[in-house]
């Protein structure tokens, strides 16, 4: 397996530190807009496997020259949504294989956004189906952490935990804290106002896809291993629209522990209008210039790749699930937790780049095993789920299973 990392930036980096200690590939092209950002990622990790190149990851045809160039049969996209459209096309015109960890951007509903969907997460990447499925190439949409994981935990219970699943419901968490900042997200900023603003999107098997406000449905959840009650609240995520393709629930939601603090600094974003990413014109020394609000927010705030040494604590993603097993209730909480202090000591990345980037890693190696394999466009939950659990913890990184009351609601 030849790989094409389009991507160097926290995440990029993290694939590159967990692959170098695998052999399943021949060669590994780390490209990123920035070379020398590109050029550290390799050489952290000192293996002749591994390249840096230059690429503007908006020019489909300067991917693709990249994926003949250096005989790549697969791109694994490791950059921000709005690059999915792009690199997607350039993964099919480069006849190659495609791995993302987040989809293709929704567009609310233009007249009723809190109830109906309008452009939906993934929905442009599904279109196109037919093209994939007549090339016999496989595109592997949303295979990091959340999504990823959470999905083959959701098959996992499907087919090993459950007879009849009534409610699927990731849910993320962490305590963790930034030494020297107030506000510090642990993740991009870009995608988490992306995420976190949008109209979140809930699943119920006998009214389809539908909408709420930002942060409904606040609930207590008690996350394990230390990290303890979390408040969470509904968020956008593509856990809700890629799990109901192929894992029969009642309902599938997706709610992330933001935090009180954190939800107000969001709010008052887009109060501003800084969650905007329209261009603004602004003076400056040189003259007016156009710049995206979002785009400036992020430049604001500290790269999150760079905030490992500063992090303390526990970053949790897993997936709740209730339903019946034998006749009897059964609920269930499938979970992977991550240290900061490990992950940094281990590997030099933080805990939430860390536990995205594992991920790909294990689905590439599945997919140059021929353990998993396939055409057209699948979410995780379209694929065998032991095999993936299994090869995690191979890597040295297990996941858990608790069993919960289901008589007691958080």
């Amino acid at each position: 397996m030849r790989i094409l990392l389009v991507g160097a930036g926290g995440v990029g980096s993290a694939v590159v530190a967990i692959a170098a200690r695998r052999d399943f590939f021949e060669h590994l092209v780390v490209a990123d807009y920035d070379l020398a950002r590109a050029e550290r990622a390799v050489a952290a990790v000192a293996d002749s496997r591994f390249s840096a190149v230059r690429v503007d990851a908006a020019d489909p045809a300067a991917v693709r020259a990249l994926l003949t160039e250096w005989r790549c049969d697969v791109l694994l996209n490791a950059t921000d949504p709005r690059f999915v459209p792009p690199l997607f096309a350039a993964a099919l015109a480069g006849d190659a294989n495609y791995l993302d960890m987040a989809m293709s951007l929704s567009t609310p509903h233009p007249e009723q956004p809190y109830q109906l969907t309008g452009v939906k997460l993934g929905d442009a990447q599904f279109e196109q189906q037919a093209d994939w499925a007549a090339k016999g190439r496989l595109a592997l949409v949303g295979i990091g952490v959340e999504p990823g994981l959470s999905d083959v935990f959701a098959r996992y219970a499907a087919d090993e935990l459950f007879d009849e699943i009534e409610e699927i419901g990731v849910r993320d968490g962490a305590n963790l804290t930034v030494d020297g900042y107030d506000f510090a997200p642990s993740f991009s900023i870009w995608t988490t106002i992306e995420e976190c603003l949008n109209p979140p999107v809930v699943f119920e098997k006998d009214r389809g896809w539908y909408t709420t406000e930002p942060f409904t449905e606040p609930e207590v959840f008690d996350f394990p291993e230390g990290i303890g009650p979390v408040e969470c609240v509904n968020v956008e995520h593509e856990e809700v629209l890629l799990i109901p393709r192929w894992v029969d629930a009642g309902r599938v939601t997706f709610k992330y522990g933001l935090g009180e603090e954190f939800i107000s600094v969001l709010r008052t974003l887009h109060k501003l209008g800084l969650d905007r990413t329209a261009p603004v014109t602004v003076a400056s020394d040189a003259g007016p210039v156009k710049v995206s609000p979002r785009d400036l927010v992020a430049a604001c705030l500290p790269d999150p790749a760079t905030l490992g040494d500063r992090m303390r604590g526990k970053t949790c993603a897993g997936t709740w699930v209730r339903g019946t097993k034998d006749g009897a209730p059964r609920e269930v909480y499938l979970y992977h937790v991550v240290d900061n202090e490990w992950t940094m000591r281990e590997y030099g990345s933080q805990a939430v780049v860390w536990q995205t980037a594992i991920n790909p890693v294990v689905a590439l190696e599945l997919l140059a095993r021929g353990t998993w394999s396939g055409s057209g466009i699948l979410g995780p939950e379209a694929l065998a789920p032991r095999p993936f659990l299994d090869l995690l913890v191979e890597y040295g990184s297990p996941w858990g299973l608790r069993e919960q009351d289901p008589t007691v609601r958080g």
